[in-house]
């Protein structure tokens, strides 16, 4: 008789073929260590909050779509920007050419962020922004909106990413060096928790560690690592972890093995309780790891995209029955452009019907007590926490990240689950198996170039209509609190206020903090 074959996970995990029962410690949910999720009623008090990720082409454009999900029931909004915005550079310049308003909207001043939000309460929603380089300038432009529309700042909520470190291991949307992007990322935890304390300082991602190549593993193991590092930073900054801790968040994929990405999210909080309380937390709502999901990219395919909406109903299936607090769907084209309207619809749709229609919603926790899904908890934990180990030996994240230890571990797994691919080891139905010679007629939605002038022509319009003189003086006050331990966030408020664009601000930090070549 031939051996059984052993089956093994994208995490190098071995399937065992039956499970019996691990030594399960009676754990509920609402309490430490949250393993069954952070409130005690999960989605039979509230539902998780339904998000839809956009942006792209102008203000204007971006905020018609806005409206459309608004309409659609859709529960928060999530902002996509263009490279040139996430790089600190203005539409206008040269770096900027055939880029602009591409992967998100284009938002070179508190103007363009006027005409975003334009009709829109943001005391009324919450906002996700994925900025991290320039989180503290879009912020800033956030606040001052708010600001105009006499809005009191002690209810605004949403998160800004405005995770640093995971864009050195696995994005590249950096501009500064690392030591300088953390004073930046500490100085917006200090003023934030003082004057705006609702806000979620960080959204620390694994997202874009998982899609960059990671396995479920890696993808839990960097992002607490990277947790742990933040903290620490702002600790040495004199910061109480009780306070500051409560408005950090966490940002999560989630792939196709449904059983290993709940697992995922059940050790993902387990984990935090233990690493913060360690750090000195007492309070239970700063121990407590809260978390948006959203769908694997990566995952979807240019070949039969309409099999996208399978996989995107299987991960966002996964994310509530792991117990995430916000959760983005992916629409089935985005494999081949930024999603169509109907796309994002049916993406919607997808929460919804998981929502009202699974019955996932009705009893927390569902898949706890299932002897693989306890085990494989115990197991990806124990696993992550073997790397947070050899990082936390090389002296934390930053050094980690200075050594390449973390970009080399994600660039080995890529290249393994590539091989498994191409060997047909791994099954990817209609990419390497099921394949159709049918022509792909799915419609696709295009930017047109000539955004890039639209943006010039507002962007000279702005700068001949404002206080220039004022503009510069206030500039000069960011270069000088940048050489000093001053808070920045006041000093770049002030700023957009004037209608100082983002580059312009950008450009004023590179001046004294200079740029990190990689």
């Amino acid at each position: 008789m031939s051996e059984e074959k052993k089956i093994v996970n994208d995490s190098q995990i071995e399937i065992k073929k039956v499970y019996n029962d691990p030594l399960n410690l009676q754990e509920n949910p609402g309490q430490f260590p949250f393993t069954r999720g952070v409130r005690e009623d999960m989605y039979r008090g509230r539902l998780w909050t339904m998000r839809q990720y956009a942006g792209f082409s102008t203000a204007e454009e971006s905020n018609k779509r806005y409206h459309y999900l608004l309409k659609q029931g859709t529960m928060g909004l999530s902002v996509a920007f263009d490279l040139p915005t996430q790089i600190g550079y203005d539409s206008s310049h040269e770096f900027s050419e055939g880029e602009v308003g591409k992967v998100g909207v284009a938002i070179d001043s508190l103007q363009d962020m006027e005409i975003l939000f334009d009709g829109i309460k943001l005391e009324d929603i919450t906002t996700s922004m994925t900025i991290n380089s320039t989180a503290s300038i879009l912020l800033a432009m956030y606040i001052a909106l708010a600001k105009k529309q006499g809005a009191d700042l002690n209810k605004i909520s949403g998160t800004i990413q405005n995770d640093i470190l995971k864009e050195y291991t696995a994005r590249g949307t950096y501009i500064y060096p690392p030591q300088q992007s953390m004073r930046l990322i500490t100085d917006i935890f200090e003023y934030c928790s003082k004057e705006v304390p609702k806000w979620n300082t960080i959204s620390i991602s694994g997202y874009h560690i998982r899609e960059a190549g990671s396995t479920a593993v890696q993808e839990l193991a960097f992002t607490l690592a990277n947790g742990i590092a933040y903290v620490k930073a702002a600790q040495s900054k004199g910061l109480d972890i009780n306070v500051f801790a409560k408005r950090l968040s966490f940002f999560f994929n989630a792939h196709n093995d449904l059983f290993e990405e709940v697992a995922k999210f059940r050790a993902a909080r387990r984990m935090w309780a233990k690493i913060t309380k360690d750090l000195g937390a007492t309070d239970p709502q700063a121990q407590m790891l809260r978390f948006h999901t959203q769908t694997g990219g990566s995952s979807l395919t240019a070949q039969q995209p309409q099999n996208n909406i399978v996989r995107v109903t299987l991960q966002a299936f996964s994310a509530v029955l792991g117990g995430t607090q916000s959760l983005h769907t992916n629409g089935f084209d985005e494999a081949l452009s930024l999603p169509t309207e109907d796309a994002a619809k049916i993406a919607l749709r997808t929460q919804q019907i998981i929502g009202y229609e699974s019955g996932a919603t009705n009893t927390v926790d569902p898949l706890g007590g299932s002897y693989y899904v306890e085990e494989l908890t115990n197991q990806v934990e124990a696993k992550a926490y073997e790397y947070i180990q050899v990082i936390e030996a090389m002296g934390g994240s930053v050094m980690a990240i200075e050594q390449g230890y973390m970009q080399n571990e994600i660039a080995k797994s890529a290249y393994l689950y590539q091989q498994n691919i191409e060997s047909n080891e791994k099954v990817i139905v209609g990419v390497n198996k099921y394949t159709s010679e049918d022509v792909n007629k799915t419609p696709v939605f295009r930017i047109d170039d000539s955004i890039r002038q639209i943006q010039i022509d507002k962007i000279n319009k702005l700068k001949s209509q404002r206080n220039s003189e004022k503009v510069e003086l206030l500039l000069n006050e960011i270069k000088l609190a940048a050489q000093s331990d001053r808070n920045l966030m006041p000093y770049i408020i002030n700023a957009v206020e004037a209608y100082a664009t983002l580059g312009e601000v950008s450009d004023t930090l590179r001046s004294v903090f200079g740029e990190y070549k990689g």
